[in-house]
């Protein structure tokens, strides 16, 4: 894995928005899944796809409020989607299932982030059942509709660089700290994507996660002012303060890529970033640039497959 993380030369960059990367693309008869694809990143993603003739389907937890965002879109319909409810995401299935029709690509971009200890179903730490154990669950159940040719994105972060699994206490029972316990789910998601691909690539299936970068939107909720004034990225007045930061269009772009481009095909399994592969990460190094190697790790990744496999009961044990 770490042979094939290496940047390609896309010729595209930080400031690249997704409406540059699908710049000439004619997308008409595609179809994507967008996790959240109403707020956000997901709602700039949104937009990119059915711009160049997408059809793109919205899974969300509120679908008064999805439909009112995406009002006006073409070739879009908006699903209820809870991904910390299992039996929720099983009935997105059986109705994504019914239509009885071919699936491009999915992208998961709905998640959540340093939220209070919140406990889900039998008991995890939302944060992971959330942003990993959901489109674990998702995506296996979709794959019928998958298989012959789709792209799964999984969108993580350079907060990955928090923290490796907590495999002596994946839920956080022993005492919970939010921001471990994001940096677990960010790392949970590439990991996730390394696995996928290393057992559906003979199906047609690639997967890829990927940073978007660091983006003001309604992932930030939980946040206070002052943490963030204390992270430099606004100002006291709420004005942003850190000019690294990208729009929602900038930071889409690089799901967009990774979901589309034929840079990437014949390849699968890799962490992406300012829409190009992103290198691995020195030892050490506490720039929040690249991947970690225990991110991209195919053992790790085989290993947090079987526990997902055995907390969700899809999936199997590979």
């Amino acid at each position: 894995m770490a042979k094939r993380q290496q940047p390609i030369g896309s010729g595209f960059g930080a400031a690249t928005t997704a409406r540059n990367v699908l710049a000439g693309m004619d997308l008409t008869g595609k179809r994507a899944i967008v996790t959240g694809g109403h707020s956000g990143l997901g709602l700039a993603t949104t937009r990119a796809l059915v711009a160049v003739g997408a059809q793109v389907t919205i899974g969300a937890r509120d679908v008064t409020k999805a439909q009112s965002a995406v009002a006006g879109l073409p070739r879009g319909d908006v699903l209820p989607l809870d991904l910390d409810d299992l039996e929720s995401v099983q009935r997105f299935v059986e109705a994504i299932l019914d239509r009885d029709v071919h699936i491009d690509m999915v992208i998961n971009s709905a998640g959540i982030m340093a939220c209070p200890e919140t406990r889900v179903g039998p008991g995890w730490e939302a944060q992971f059942a959330t942003n990993h154990l959901g489109h674990f669950a998702l995506i296996n159940r979709l794959r019928p509709i998958l298989e012959g040719g789709a792209r799964v994105i999984s969108v993580s972060s350079a907060g990955h660089h928090i923290s490796a699994m907590h495999w002596e206490d994946v839920q956080f029972t022993q005492g919970y700290e939010k921001w471990q316990a994001y940096g677990q789910s960010k790392t949970a998601n590439a990991l996730f994507a390394v696995h996928l691909d290393h057992l559906w690539k003979d199906s047609g299936v690639r997967a890829f996660s990927l940073h978007p970068g660091k983006i003001l939107t309604p992932l930030q909720r939980y946040l206070t002012r002052e943490e963030m004034v204390a992270a430099g990225w606004i100002d006291e007045n709420g004005a942003l303060a850190d000019m690294t930061f990208k729009t929602p269009e900038q930071g889409a772009a690089t799901q967009v890529w990774a979901a589309t481009t034929s840079q990437l095909d014949g390849l699968g399994g890799l962490y992406c970033e300012d829409c190009d592969v992103a290198e691995i990460a020195a030892d050490g190094d506490r720039s929040f640039k690249g991947v970690c190697r225990y991110a991209v790790d195919p053992e790790q990744a085989e290993r947090l497959w079987n526990l997902s496999a055995d907390l969700t009961g899809v999936g199997g044990r590979r």
